[in-house]
């Protein structure tokens, strides 16, 4: 081999051979050619495989997210919404109306009815909202001079599947729900000298003195807030 032949390029003196060399080198070459295109189509396959697997990953995830957001708004419950009540409940059968003082009072208060629907009472209102224990008579009464409804059931007399309904009832404002222990009927709602005891949360009445009584300016603090004073303990 001479230095002018190029490296990796054999050479011979017989023209024959010299031939079946070249011929040698150049099937290498081709060889390593489609060696190379292979491996590139092979590089840009596995490419083209994991780009689909992405796509296929971010669309299943988004119909996932999809999914999610059309069930949520499907099966999530609807909040109770209700006009201002005109406070005039007098034609819904077995609404019993009081009158009653409204003076801030410290102690306790022993109320005529059970539960109470207004009178002397606490300073600090109950902060509005659904309770699993008993709730103070008189920091309730308080919220009920602000326009809210009160609704108690006695934990005896009820399950708890009736205690989901009646809380399906309520509008998410100004409502208490609350256990009442020793009442005379399983359930009863209050308002402001207002008051309509049931035997079921199945009665439509309850819903006909909710839309007379919640939020009305029958009390005498109409319209007063609802929270930010006392959370009683049982909230949820």
């Amino acid at each position: 081999m001479t230095p002018n032949d190029s490296a990796g390029q054999r050479k011979s003196g017989n023209p024959a051979t010299q031939a079946q060399l070249n011929l040698t080198v150049k099937q290498q070459r081709e060889q390593q050619k489609q060696q190379k295109l292979a491996e590139y189509q092979r590089q840009l396959a596995k490419r083209r495989r994991t780009k689909a697997t992405w796509w296929i990953v971010g669309a299943t995830a988004a119909v996932l997210v999809i999914g999610l957001v059309v069930a949520s708004v499907i099966f999530t419950p609807r909040p109770v919404t209700v006009a201002r009540g005109d406070g005039d409940g007098s034609g819904i059968s077995g609404v019993q109306t009081y009158e009653h003082t409204a003076n801030h009072v410290e102690g306790e208060v022993d109320y005529e009815e059970t539960p109470p629907t207004g009178g002397d009472h606490n300073a600090i209102w109950l902060n509005c909202g659904v309770y699993d224990q008993p709730v103070p008579n008189v920091n309730a009464v308080h919220s009920l001079e602000h326009g809210a409804i009160w609704a108690t059931y006695d934990p005896a007399q009820v399950d708890q599947a009736q205690i989901d309904a009646l809380e399906a009832q309520l509008p998410s404002t100004y409502t208490i729900l609350s256990p009442y222990e020793g009442m005379d009927t399983p359930i009863a709602v209050s308002a402001w000298d207002a008051q309509l005891k049931v035997d079921s949360p199945d009665d439509e009445r309850i819903g006909d003195f909710i839309e007379a009584y919640w939020r009305n300016v029958n009390g005498p603090e109409p319209g007063a807030a609802c929270s930010g004073a006392l959370d009683a303990p049982g909230k949820q």
